[in-house]
């Protein structure tokens, strides 16, 4: 593998395979690691992504806009920008956008969910 930039206008998003109103722009990927997989999510206001487990990923989250909660540690917690989030293998996790703007996350999760 080689290094990979991307420049912002580059940046596609599409609809989330699993979940309505909810964008993402696949960033790496299984194809191009087995080490990671990195993408960036568009919440749109009033969506959630319900409480799930990954196994055997680890998912690193941080909210780069917008506010939230954040279903971590058996409870809900708010999330705003600059937020981070590390969520152990197996552990259940969820998101909810209940602000009034887009929710957009950069996550990381190792060894690769997409």
């Amino acid at each position: 593998m080689s290094s990979m930039f991307y420049k912002n206008t580059d940046i596609q998003f599409n609809d989330h395979p699993k979940f309505a109103n909810v964008k993402i722009a696949a960033l790496v990927t299984g194809k191009d690691t087995d080490t990671a997989s990195v993408c960036l999510l568009d919440i749109a206001p009033d969506t959630n992504i319900p409480v799930h487990t990954h196994d055997p990923q680890v998912d690193s989250i941080y909210v780069v806009s917008g506010n939230g909660q954040a279903f971590v540690n058996g409870e809900w917690k708010d999330i705003a920008a600059g937020d981070y989030i590390f969520v152990p293998a197996s552990e259940e996790h969820g998101i909810k956008n209940n602000g009034g703007e887009s929710l957009k996350l950069f996550v990381h999760h190792s060894p690769p969910l997409l």
